[in-house]
């Protein structure tokens, strides 16, 4: 199925906020024991790394990427590269693994998906926001 190109940026605005609620929902959960300064410092730290160093660029190459198609339709997985769809399927399969095997301590997963989970979310809300930019100068 195609859609014109543009949507492919509302359609990463979903699917980015949808995963990053999921996550920061699992760490939020888990923080009811594990509720202290230190630990929201350091959910933080997680957020500003995981935005600054991964997300805010990723959203900046596949705005360009996607606003530089010359084709005004794009089959609508286009929103990512393959590159980044494995990137994704991979984060996905280790932060199950993480869970379920208990590979980490219940502080970790707080913290870590704390912050990891509001830099994905944030990355959606920018996503989105670029739509309605590029939607309301057309």
């Amino acid at each position: 199925m195609k859609v014109k190109k543009y949507n492919l940026l509302l359609i990463a605005s979903f699917v980015w906020i949808i995963a990053g609620f999921n996550i920061l929902h699992i760490g939020i959960v888990t923080y009811t024991n594990y509720l202290n300064i230190i630990n929201l410092f350091l959910s933080l730290l997680v957020f500003l790394f995981f935005w600054f160093m991964v997300f805010s660029k990723l959203v900046f190459k596949h705005t360009n990427r996607i606003k530089n198609f010359e084709e005004d339709f794009q089959l609508f997985i286009k929103f990512f590269d393959k590159k980044s769809f494995i990137i994704m399927v991979c984060m996905i399969i280790f932060g199950i693994l993480i869970r379920t095997l208990h590979l980490a301590p219940d502080v970790f997963i707080a913290v870590f998906y704390s912050g990891l989970g509001s830099a994905l979310f944030l990355a959606g809300i920018l996503f989105g926001y670029n739509y309605f930019k590029i939607k309301i100068s057309n």
